[in-house]
């Protein structure tokens, strides 16, 4: 039933994209057919990346002179992360924001982005993310149904524990520490001597509450709007990886668009992510203001022991992966 009813609402969602078509005034004389377009994600309307995204969409509109208009669904009105992407490539929606390890499965390039250390500090990390072998890994998965336009970031990942800092590999031994589904995490955590434990984010507060784990690792909101900060009192930062969301959309729903259109779309998706920056670090600063006032301790790490204990699993992807190859050897050459 449930699987009858998705499909029944990929169907309607299709029906409302084709009917919204009207004729728009373009300033020169001549009259082009308007389009909307659908966006969803799962994510609070207050949330960085919304605002970035209604950003994105305000730009459209405005650089198409209202051709090209979009509407979001936040919330995760319209599924998942993963089956709002299924819609996407069954054309019922257009653009979706997905975090850049759950595309892995569609090309392995993406999971470079799940390796510790790639990139050196955040100015790397923004100028690895403008390089061209970003821009080809966005248009390698055109063929699975949708291509990227832009990335969003969602901070470094550190570790965060009950009671004890993790300054250097060894404070991980015997330490049970919920990790994302990924097979990298995993292996992220055995190279620094950690247990794994993987674990829907839902269920990380009370995991820690019992202590059937001692600590997680994200960036420092999940302190705050996770409320974690009130049972894990000590936050080091690490900062082993840096994640960062993509703005995806229907390789479809591209073609539809002319050339002109397609370029200021482009161009609306990279300005919306200039915007997105400043954001996110007044978000960061915020949550480690209120995480202290929850009674969290917040350390400095030296990375380098941190480093030298995953360098051989990080070679062991570029060698198994030579997608992954690609992307890091691109982002060793950025300045």
């Amino acid at each position: 039933m449930k699987k009858i009813l998705s499909i029944a609402l990929m169907a309607i969602l299709a029906l409302s994209v084709a009917g919204c078509g009207q004729k728009t005034d373009t300033g020169t004389g001549s009259e082009a057919e308007a389009v909307t377009m659908k966006l969803a994600h799962n994510l609070s309307e207050t949330h960085t990346v919304h605002l970035a995204l209604q950003d994105f969409a305000d730009r459209v509109k405005e650089k198409t002179g209202g051709e090209v208009e979009i509407q979001i669904f936040p919330n995760g009105q319209l599924g998942s992360e993963t089956e709002v992407l299924e819609q996407l490539q069954a054309g019922a929606v257009d653009f979706t924001k997905v975090s850049a390890t759950a595309l892995s499965v569609y090309d392995a390039g993406y999971d470079a982005f799940s390796l510790p250390y790639i990139f050196r500090d955040q100015d790397h990390y923004y100028k690895s993310m403008e390089a061209d072998v970003v821009q080809d890994l966005y248009e390698r998965t055109s063929d699975k149904g949708f291509l990227g336009l832009t990335f969003y970031t969602s901070g470094a990942r550190s570790f965060y524990t009950i009671d004890r800092p993790i300054l250097t590999p060894a404070d991980l031994r015997g330490l049970k520490v919920r990790v994302m589904g990924f097979k990298s995490q995993t292996d992220l955590m055995s190279a620094l001597g950690g247990t794994a434990v993987g674990m829907p984010y839902g269920d990380i507060y009370t995991s820690l509450q019992s202590g059937i784990i001692d600590g997680a690792e994200s960036n420092e909101t999940a302190l705050t709007t996770g409320k974690h900060g009130e049972v894990a009192k000590v936050f080091s930062l690490d900062e082993h990886t840096m994640i960062p969301d993509i703005l995806v959309m229907s390789a479809a729903s591209w073609g539809k668009l002319t050339e002109e259109q397609q370029a200021l779309v482009k161009e609306a998706a990279v300005e919306s992510t200039e915007y997105h920056k400043p954001l996110w670090d007044e978000a960061i600063e915020q949550a480690v203001v209120e995480a202290k006032a929850m009674g969290v301790e917040f350390h400095e790490v030296d990375k380098a022991p941190f480093v030298e204990a995953t360098k051989d699993m990080v070679e062991s992807y570029k060698n198994e992966f030579p997608e992954i190859k690609v992307l890091l050897d691109g982002f060793d050459q950025v300045n």
